[in-house]
């Protein structure tokens, strides 16, 4: 059962990333309003926030890598309701393949289409100045936080991509997670926040991770904040993922 399940996985994975292949301005885009939005306040904003870092680039970027990934997502939502609608789900559910295999293909191709995403910003970022104190161990470290957001926030994807009525309908859910950086340690540190704000910037989870991954970057202490980091994603994928598979199997059940 389980190679049998491994085997289709694979075979589905092969399937959509040869449509990324054959489309990469779909990675492209993906990548454009985040290393916009880096461009845009390093070089029009950064002189004017104070952040206590000697480059607001190094402050900045692990914002910008958790908005990469959730301009990404939409993607999955909308491959999904293409699938959806275009009848590939009742081709498949009438061949002898497992049938969460289909799921786990698009999120499979999510991963690997955002982690390109994430390089290429990382890459851009390098030529505007980031530096990182971070060792092998730190890197990767940073690689499995940004994975783990990946697949819950993918999973979270899954469940507007086999609801929505529309294509629109199905990529629009991701516009307000891109605001939850902007009202987070983000951009700038959450000291010089309104009360109001500052509490719910502080308690939301883009904050935690943000601040885990800086300094990781940085090479120092992440204290208990990567516990907040880690808990934040590992909810959001249980819940996201119990969710989606709800969906799914009355769906397509």
């Amino acid at each position: 059962m389980t190679r049998h399940f491994l085997g289709d996985t694979a075979t589905l994975l092969g399937r959509s990333l040869r449509h990324i292949s054959r489309s990469p301005d779909t990675i492209i885009t993906t990548a454009i309003m985040p290393i916009a939005f880096l461009l845009l306040f390093v070089y029009v904003f950064g002189g004017a926030i104070e952040t206590g870092s000697d480059r607001y680039v190094n402050y900045l970027l692990p914002g910008i890598l958790l908005i990469t990934v959730v301009s990404g997502i939409s993607y999955t939502a909308y491959r999904l309701f293409l699938d959806l609608k275009g009848g590939t789900f009742e081709r498949f559910q009438s061949m002898p393949i497992a049938r969460s295999a289909v799921l786990w293909a698009h999120v499979l191709t999510s991963l690997v289409a955002n982690l390109i995403s994430l390089v290429v910003v990382v890459l851009v970022a390098l030529a505007m100045g980031f530096r990182s104190g971070a060792g092998v161990l730190g890197w990767l470290a940073v690689t499995g936080i940004m994975l783990l957001f990946t697949l819950a926030l993918t999973w979270l994807a899954v469940i507007p991509g086999l609801t929505a009525t529309s294509v629109d309908g199905a990529s629009a859910f991701s516009y307000p997670l891109i605001l939850l950086p902007f009202v987070s340690s983000a951009f700038v540190p959450t000291d010089s926040m309104p009360g109001p704000v500052r509490a719910f910037a502080e308690h939301q989870p883009v904050t935690s991770i943000v601040n885990t991954i800086r300094a990781l970057f940085a090479g120092q202490p992440v204290g208990g904040q990567v516990w907040i980091a880690l808990a934040w994603c590992a909810g959001l994928l249980v819940v996201a993922y119990a969710g989606a598979m709800a969906v799914h199997h009355r769906k397509v059940g």
